[in-house]
């Protein structure tokens, strides 16, 4: 798999510009211009969410069936795929030059396809279409260049029982690393670990700390990581830390959909994402009748909130771009994006939704809206489609065997390097 990978990038970067030209649908400059035209002809739209039958039924149904009502002429197939296959379905339509007509795709992603001309500049009014906050739109730009628009926003926090913190006499959540390993450190038992920062993706953990910790993964111009600096080992070391004083253990995180720790009572805090109050609702509904969970934005030298998501793009050899264009500005609309954020407990990054029943039901949503100034993305560099995929093998040798946080750290930093220079 990582030999096929590894070749369908080398082919992107020796031929994309042949790869499009091979469609017979010009570049990005032109798709973007013709968007102009009527929306009529059939499209392809490549999703990894909507997941699952109710996923379906609201995109199919619900969402499209709006869409057919405002553009009859234009008929909109679905290709459903998951996150762990969207890159090299993407990588591999591109190499063949036969991409959707419109892609979601996530936070990060928008630099490195956007520079291989895969995906076409929008209009920058529709950044001005609602009431974004300004945060949100970040992620889908390149070189100042609008090429996406956010759909829904998936935060990194920590969610804690407020019944543990109660027993052991805690009155106030952690401010910084010192309270939060101490916090830990007292709520630990036998049978029951303090935090849990590994149920989610190390990649997506890791970054929240750093970011936490006053680092940045990037220069500003994407050429150099800066996360090989003191910052970035103080983050690494901080798990290494947490699994020293017994606090932490990376063998007890649960998978993704299955009963969290801090569900079972095995937890009392753990990295999560707003999607977990929807989990929570559905396996033990008592836990929020009851008032048991709380949350708080992880802090050390300033708060910091990973700030994840799904952003759909259009693509620059469509032959339709117009009607890519209109389906685009509809799944960006707020009534798609609260359906999308409902169906998978997600943050709508729009102020117009703020609100919403929803948003103030889901306590884990409300948090993340009302700290978005403090929301930091991953990315920021061309090269982050391969960096991203080597952070986790990378780093967990650090936490689950010997080498030290700085060698791990310092090898992640040789890889992007030369990932970099590959551009």
């Amino acid at each position: 798999m990582e030999l096929n990978r590894r070749s369908l990038l080398a082919a992107i970067g020796a031929g994309t510009a042949a790869a499009l030209t091979g469609c017979g649908t010009g570049t990005g400059t032109s798709a973007a211009g013709s968007a102009d035209g009527p929306a009529e002809g059939e499209i392809t739209l490549l999703t990894p969410i909507y997941e699952g039958a109710k996923g379906k039924k609201l995109l199919e149904g619900d969402i499209l069936g709006g869409f057919r009502k405002k553009y009859p002429d234009v008929k909109v197939n679905v290709d459903y795929t998951t996150y762990d296959q969207l890159n090299e379905k993407i990588t591999t339509g591109l190499a063949g030059g036969l991409l959707p007509d419109v892609l979601m795709m996530g936070v990060g992603w928008i630099p490195p396809f956007a520079a291989k001309g895969a995906i076409a500049e929008l209009p920058e009014k529709l950044a001005e279409a609602h009431d974004y906050e300004k945060r949100v739109l970040e992620p889908s730009r390149h070189d100042g260049k609008l090429y996406a628009l956010p759909v829904v926003l998936d935060t990194r926090i920590v969610v804690y029982r407020k019944d543990h913190f109660a027993e052991a006499g805690i009155r106030k959540t952690p401010a910084n690393w010192s309270e939060l390993r101490a916090v830990a450190k007292q709520l630990t038992t036998k049978g029951r670990v303090g935090f849990d920062p590994f149920s989610i993706n190390l990649r997506q953990c890791w970054e929240t700390f750093l970011f936490a910790n006053g680092g940045q993964l990037f220069s500003a111009d994407g050429r150099k990581p800066l996360f090989t600096d003191a910052r970035g080992v103080e983050s690494l070391q901080f798990f290494k830390d947490l699994v020293a004083d017994g606090s932490a253990d990376y063998a007890r995180k649960t998978d993704t959909g299955a009963p969290s720790n801090v569900q079972t009572g095995q937890g009392s805090m753990m990295m999560t994402t707003s999607a977990l109050w929807v989990q929570v609702k559905e396996q033990n509904p008592e836990l929020i009748e009851q008032d048991k969970l709380g949350s708080f934005v992880l802090a050390n030298r300033r708060p910091a909130m990973l700030q994840g998501g799904t952003l759909v793009s259009q693509s620059a050899s469509s032959r339709h771009p117009a009607a890519a264009r209109a389906l685009v500005q509809y799944l960006a609309t707020p009534e798609s994006i609260l359906g999308a954020a409902q169906q998978r407990g997600s943050v709508p990054g729009l102020r117009d939704l703020s609100d919403t029943p929803y948003v103030k039901e889901n306590q884990f949503v409300d948090l993340s809206l009302n700290n978005l100034q403090h929301a930091v993305s991953e990315g920021g560099t061309a090269a982050w489609m391969e960096i991203r995929e080597k952070i986790v093998p990378t780093l967990e040798p650090a936490i689950v065997g010997g080498q030290s946080a700085k060698d791990a750290i310092a090898e992640l930093g040789r890889l992007a390097e030369a990932a970099i220079g590959r551009m």
